[in-house]
């Protein structure tokens, strides 16, 4: 019977052990995905302000702002602007025609 008692109480122990060992992984499991989801939560804030930043810098305004301003820019005469024609190329044209009804 004591034989019995011992090995009961042995199990007992490794099961305990057992637990305690899964509750602190779990534990230490919680406060990484935590970490993890604060800096998801950082990196997605970042990235919306740099979207802004660019759509910032993109603004035609600006460009044209500092385009004349440090780059000395200015926009041509009308009489020396040349516009080229769009040519289709004769396949291309074939296509288009065809495809009218």
């Amino acid at each position: 019977m004591t034989r019995i008692n011992i090995l009961l109480t042995l199990i007992l122990i490794a099961c305990a052990l057992s637990v305690v060992t899964s509750q602190h992984k779990a534990r230490k499991l919680f406060v990484e995905l935590e970490k993890e989801q604060a800096l998801a939560r950082q990196l997605a804030v970042e990235w919306g302000q740099l979207q802004l930043e660019q759509s910032t810098w993109a603004m035609h305004a600006r460009v044209e702002k500092i385009a004349t301003g440090k780059l000395r820019m200015r926009v041509p005469e009308a009489s020396r602007v040349q516009f080229i024609p769009l040519t289709v190329p004769p396949q291309a044209a074939d296509s288009v025609e065809a495809s009218k009804p």
